[in-house]
């Protein structure tokens, strides 16, 4: 199997865009641009994030509560940013809360605790348990054909 068109292949799903973040145990923010992300469960709220194995994130992650931050269509520098492609002169924009790092302003929030993980081939799924969450009426930031877009809001006819 071509794992390249293998991959061309899921890029035809369109998917939101999130940067998962934490803090390691000196206290640091630390977080990974991930659009593999899943609703799993409404009672309990469990959420799905699949992080690659050779990611420093995927060890950094492990037994660690998190917050999943999806980002708003004006956020794609921070998508670059925790993907591994830093600009050293963004100013990443934090705040906290219930001692967690999230990004200011993005589309939506979740604060999860550890539920599980498990082996997923190459990457480890990490399911949290949502233990609080917001949002905004924004846009989001989109992810298709390997490529970020912004929505067009199109007009309805008249």
């Amino acid at each position: 199997m071509d794992l390249r068109e293998l991959r061309n292949c899921f890029g035809q799903f369109a998917t939101g865009v999130t940067v998962i973040t934490w803090k390691d145990d000196q206290g640091e923010r630390h977080g990974i641009t991930v659009n593999s992300f899943t609703s799993v469960s409404l009672d309990p709220a469990l959420v799905l994030v699949s992080i690659a194995k050779n990611a420093k994130a995927c060890s950094g992650l492990k037994n660690r509560s998190f917050v999943i931050n999806v980002l708003s269509e004006s956020q794609e520098s921070y998508a670059w940013q925790f993907a591994g492609r830093p600009d050293e002169n963004l100013v990443v924009e934090w705040e906290e809360s219930n001692g967690l790092p999230h990004l200011k302003n993005a589309l939506a929030t979740f604060e999860c605790i550890p539920w599980a993980e498990y082996e997923g081939g190459d990457h480890i799924l990490y399911v949290g348990k949502v233990e609080d969450f917001s949002y905004s009426d924004e846009e989001g930031l989109l992810f298709f054909r390997g490529k970020f877009i912004k929505k067009e809001m199109q007009q309805p006819a008249l």
